[in-house]
């Protein structure tokens, strides 16, 4: 059952790949640029997805985090505009530090 609901789900998906493979084939975009323009997509929507955290990401794409990082600088992917928000806040904008002595 579960096999035959996946199935259905990637039927138009898979139409529209064949479709979108004989455009570019006929258009004469060799295999290495569609790969690489394939693998730059599908690497930033899982990007943008997981707001630029690379571990979850990877994760997603079920792969180590090393092998993503040295693909995104291959392909000269800026990611950095993807974490802009994301970031920790200082050390300094943390809690109000507890007084040592007066806490024995």
């Amino acid at each position: 059952m579960t096999e035959r609901l996946v199935e259905t789900k990637r039927g138009p998906v898979k139409d529209q790949l064949e479709a979108l493979v004989a455009q570019m084939y006929e258009k004469g975009i060799t295999y290495s640029e569609a790969v690489c323009e394939f693998k730059k997509r599908f690497i930033l929507t899982v990007l943008e997805d997981s707001r630029g955290n690379q571990c979850k990401a990877a994760r997603l794409l079920g792969m180590h985090r090393n092998t993503l990082s040295r693909t995104i600088s291959e392909l000269k992917l800026n990611v950095k505009d993807l974490r802009a928000g994301a970031r920790r806040p200082p050390r300094s904008a943390h809690a109000i530090p507890i007084d040592r002595k007066a806490a024995r």
